[in-house]
């Protein structure tokens, strides 16, 4: 009955914090001892009493205040100095700057909104349709949190303990690029109709101005990841260091944010943050309940004794992770299924960093695949052409997607190259 009260939570659509909450304090209740309502509040609070956790609400807010400080504009003409003459220019230049966009947001909604604002009218301009744009602009804002820095790798490491967050920010740099390649190609092969840009307002400044202007934004990245590295500062000191970086442009250097805003992006950020936050709890008084009861324990025995060996159990996962990214959100799935499986992946050989790229990977194909896609909402948002329509475009997108996600599963190299330079 639990189990029936829980899945009908979610599909009546509460929030996932909720149906969690609920379903547990009912449990809680209807159960004795040692299941008392109490634990739930207790394991909620041991769930986010965590110094490294800060780092989530801070790379939130310096990703919003990137996102008001004009920035968009300036890395929309950076990329399209270097890709936009190309075939396919414009939407090339969508997924290049996507790429860059991930270095200072790390969330892929968030690009999804930066970028299609700019980039689906003007692509319809150019001759693209209209849920063609808004597609290729989802579909490649899924690089956001797999470029570092990354919301979710924080996430998991801190899920997992042992995990290198720098090894992982390291491990999703050769992913993306890679993901960003095949969109590249993707859109190369099949757009016929656009030689390159022509008529990109945004853009109407010289190569040597766009390229300059790109600079200051492209250093964030840079300092944030290679303070990490260099071990100078945590990844949470890290994070206050981007808000720092992100304040000091938007405020003093582009002039774009005048400090009457501060209020409404912090508390924008706040919002974002909180819903995370709880997510975090909720689930951490979840895994309470599958420890205690050794779910994963046996769960584990299980599929030693029944898969076959690394190659099935990875294909195993793929499969796993797109299924649930249809109907959960990436950062509830993780909390959920991570403490899991990761123990599996570890004792079949499985490198931690590789397995938590794909992962993450997996979970953020999710964010444009219906019925819940995040991205693709907020695509359709901007974009207006119906769900329907908008599926139907972002199909063979989605296929490209899958196919670079078995390609980082079993070439690791992909993964692990990067990490390893670096003696992680």
């Amino acid at each position: 009955m639990i189990y029936a009260i829980f899945v009908a939570g979610l599909m009546i659509g509460l929030p996932i914090a909720i149906t969690i909450l609920g379903t547990l304090l009912l449990f809680m209740a209807m159960n004795d001892a040692p299941y008392t309502i109490r634990i739930v509040a207790t394991e909620m609070f041991r769930g986010i009493n965590s110094f490294p956790l800060l780092a989530i609400p801070l790379f939130v807010l310096a990703g919003e205040v990137m996102n008001e400080s004009g920035i968009t504009g300036r890395i929309i003409a950076f990329a399209n100095v270097l890709v936009g003459r190309m075939r396919a220019g414009l939407a090339l230049v969508n997924i290049w700057a996507s790429v860059i966009f991930a270095g200072l947001s790390g969330s892929a909604v968030a690009d999804t909104s930066a970028i299609g604002r700019v980039f689906i009218p003007e692509m319809e301009k150019n001759g693209y349709s209209r849920d063609f744009a808004a597609a290729i602009t989802a579909a490649s804002s899924v690089i956001g949190p797999i470029i570092p820095p990354s919301i979710p790798v924080i996430i998991y490491a801190l899920i997992v303990s042992g995990v290198s967050v720098p090894a992982l920010f390291l491990g999703g740099i050769g992913p993306g690029v890679l993901l960003a390649i095949f969109l590249s190609i993707y859109v190369m092969a099949t757009v016929k109709n656009d030689t390159g840009s022509k008529s990109l307002d945004i853009v109407e400044v010289s190569p040597t101005k766009a390229l300059l202007g790109g600079i200051l934004p492209l250093l964030m990245p840079v300092f944030v990841v290679g303070s990490i590295l260099m071990g100078v500062v945590t990844p949470t000191e890290a994070a206050s260091f981007a808000v720092a970086y992100a304040l000091f442009l938007g405020v003093f250097v582009y002039h774009n944010i005048p400090f009457s805003a501060l209020p409404r992006i912090f508390t924008r950020a706040m919002k974002d943050s909180s819903v995370i936050l709880v997510i975090i709890a909720a689930v951490s008084a979840a895994n309470w309940l599958l420890t205690y009861n050794r779910v994963p324990n046996t769960l584990t025995d299980w599929v030693l004794s029944n898969v076959d060996g690394k190659v099935a159990f990875l294909i195993a996962i793929n499969f796993l992770f797109l299924f649930v990214g249809l109907f959960l959100e990436g950062t509830a799935a993780m909390l959920v299924l991570v403490p899991i499986v990761h123990p599996i992946a570890v004792s079949l050989g499985v490198d931690p960093t590789h397995f938590g790229i794909v992962v993450i990977f997996n979970l953020m194909i999710g964010l444009i695949t219906p019925p819940l896609g995040l991205c693709l909402f907020v695509a359709e948002a901007i974009a207006k052409v119906g769900m329907v329509k908008l599926t139907r475009a972002i199909l063979p997108l989605f296929l490209v997607e899958v196919v670079v996600l078995f390609i980082i599963t079993f070439v690791p190299q992909t993964v692990t190259t990067l990490p390893r330079l670096f003696g992680f």
